[in-house]
């Protein structure tokens, strides 16, 4: 553990309530998937001023510091080693400002904020920052791991959406970095606010942002659809880009593995599947608007039947069935997977993206050697399909002697990134991160010069040990 000086020393930077020690720290070292390390203390900062003093005096006396966000992320960038050497730096005081701009539809927040207490303040005014996620993280965490969510294939990702930034670099000064222009048009010089998004905070610490907001959808319409074949999802996708435009605003795929296991976990859900038979692999698929309904104006629930009706009168036709209904429902059983899944048995998960076209191809692949390679382990695959991504989760039974074993996670994992990224070209992260658990796949997936540029970018701008990602 580091030294008691240390820990005043910051206690006076921070306030009592801005430092924790002791089985206080025990929700900050703990991650969302299992995860879990020892640290030497958690500072909350509740001001920019503050994290820069708490960076200067760590860089400055040795101290390495992990940022922590929401502490929702699945690739263990965000808890502390075992060392007990390590502080954690949490955002989850830094909740102001809140600047809101009708006008140019855009706020500035503290990067502490969740998401659901961003959009609840913006409710009022008829906006919404449009990254729809399963679980409720902080914007600091969202902007470093750039998210997508279900609803990318409309409003794009956090890097899609982020106008501005205000960051602390780990060097001896705590230099902090305005880059909070909330122009969405600047070509005056390099956009540096993109070295700080998607790059896990490996290159400093997002303390404010400014985002772009969207007008809220005041119509939606929602269905599940039974694609005829795996090959026929990427045919169906096509054909509804092409009725719909810009009214798509999800496609989401969905395993039949992953709905049983969430209609198992959550029984106030609705099976609305046929005699209550969950098919092989579901769509959920979403078209919206933001305008109010206008007088003679067709309902989206009608677009949306006479879409799926078209498509289904089409030779060779890629659907088999569909069902729409209301938005709340279908919604709910797509965010209840992620739970449903993880109390399944011992979660394995992997953040995957790939051309549109290959992820079904992947799926069917891996379906058929997964018994070979791993037997007994149960594919619980579902993500979106819109954007390429999937969320390939591996169940093993909880009792399973071969979780005792830590190479076997390891065999595991690495025979899945082979098999996505060398055998059908897509990304071991789609929008997690590196983290600990990635980073033997950075270090064997990203070329030299890269990893050197990179590795000379941090040493540039934070110098000091941040971060769990190593370049």
């Amino acid at each position: 553990m580091i030294e008691a000086r240390h820990i005043e020393a910051l206690k006076g930077i921070t306030g009592e309530k801005g430092l924790l020690t002791g089985s206080d720290m025990a929700a900050y070292e703990t991650g969302a998937r299992y995860d879990k390390g020892r640290a030497a203390f958690v500072a909350r900062p509740a001001s920019t001023a503050e994290t820069s003093a708490v960076v200067s005096y760590c860089v400055r006396n040795g101290i390495a510091l992990v940022p922590q966000s929401g502490n929702t992320g699945l690739v263990s960038g965000s808890t502390p080693d075992d060392s007990g050497l390590q502080g954690i730096l949490s955002l989850d005081r830094l909740t102001a400002p809140f600047a809101l701009d009708l006008v140019n539809r855009s706020v500035k927040a503290g990067a502490g904020l969740r998401l659901s207490d961003l959009n609840g303040r913006l409710e009022e005014s008829g906006l919404f920052f449009p990254i729809d996620l399963g679980a409720d993280p902080r914007l600091g965490g969202m902007i470093a791991t750039n998210t997508g969510g279900s609803r990318f294939l409309r409003y794009g990702d956090v890097r899609r959406n982020t106008l501005g930034l205000t960051v602390v670099l780990a060097d001896e000064a705590g230099t902090v970095l305005d880059l909070s222009s909330d122009l969405r048009k600047n070509n005056t010089g390099i956009d540096w606010k993109q070295l700080f998004i998607g790059t896990t905070g490996a290159f400093g610490i997002i303390t404010e942002c400014v985002l772009n907001l969207e007008p809220a959808p005041k119509q939606s319409a929602t269905a599940l659809l039974v694609p005829a074949s795996p090959e026929a999802v990427a045919t169906l996708l096509v054909a509804m880009e092409d009725a719909l435009g810009s009214y798509l605003s999800a496609f989401e795929g969905m395993s039949g593995n992953a709905v049983r296991a969430a209609l198992d976990h959550v029984p106030s859900l609705r099976n609305p599947f046929q005699g209550g038979v969950v098919p092989d692999f579901v769509i959920l698929a979403e078209i919206s608007r933001s305008t109010s309904p206008r007088e003679g104006e067709q309902p989206l629930d009608a677009v949306l039947e006479e879409v799926l009706a078209a498509i289904w009168e089409q030779e060779g036709a890629p659907l088999t069935d569909a069902f729409v209904g209301p938005p709340h429902e279908i919604w709910a059983l797509r965010h209840a997977l992620s739970e449903g899944v993880k109390h399944s048995g011992r979660l394995i998960a992997f953040d995957l993206s790939f051309r549109r076209g290959d992820i079904m191809p992947f799926l069917a692949h891996m379906k058929a050697e997964m018994p070979d390679h791993f037997e007994d382990v149960t594919i619980c695959d579902f993500g979106h399909i819109g954007d390429g991504g999937v969320h390939f989760n591996l169940v093993v039974a909880k009792d399973d002697p071969r979780l005792a074993d830590p190479d076997f996670e390891a065999d595991l994992r690495a025979w899945v990134f082979t098999v996505a990224v060398e055998g059908f070209g897509g990304s071991f992260s789609a929008e997690h991160g590196i983290g600990r658990k990635n980073q033997v796949f950075y270090d064997q997936y990203t070329p030299e010069k890269i990893r050197a540029l990179a590795a000379g970018l941090k040493t540039i701008t934070s110098p000091g040990p941040l971060g769990t990602m190593t370049f």
